[in-house]
């Protein structure tokens, strides 16, 4: 089997959606989201190959030095499927924009290294 990155993707406008909802809806919402997500990890449990989890703030290196940058990248797991596609599959309906207003999943895969 094959190991496949998947990236958690949300823009800071996605959050509007949860504007409109009170406190009270939010948290419910929320709850209702860590729950299926739980889910989701404990039914596809065998396959995990690392949890992954939230990312926080990014930094980016090139020849210019250090900066300060920004991305949709929210998260991210890492799984073991037969194919991209199979891989893919996983994540259709996925609690992080069918319950929370993230946008998307993107999965690829995690190439073995070259050896020269």
């Amino acid at each position: 089997m094959k190991h496949y990155l998947a990236m958690y993707l949300g823009a800071p406008k996605s959050m509007k959606g949860w504007e409109h909802l009170s406190e009270q809806q939010r948290e419910q919402r929320m709850q209702e989201g860590m729950a299926a997500w739980g889910g989701w990890m404990e039914k596809h449990s065998d396959i995990l190959v690392a949890a992954g989890g939230p990312l926080g703030k990014t930094k980016r290196i090139d020849p210019n030095g250090i900066s300060d940058v920004s991305n949709d990248m929210t998260g991210y797991v890492i799984v073991q499927a037969e194919s991209h596609d199979a891989a893919a599959k996983l994540f259709e309906n996925h609690p992080h924009f069918s319950i929370f207003p993230g946008d998307c999943v993107e999965v690829m895969e995690c190439m073995p290294m070259p050896t020269p």
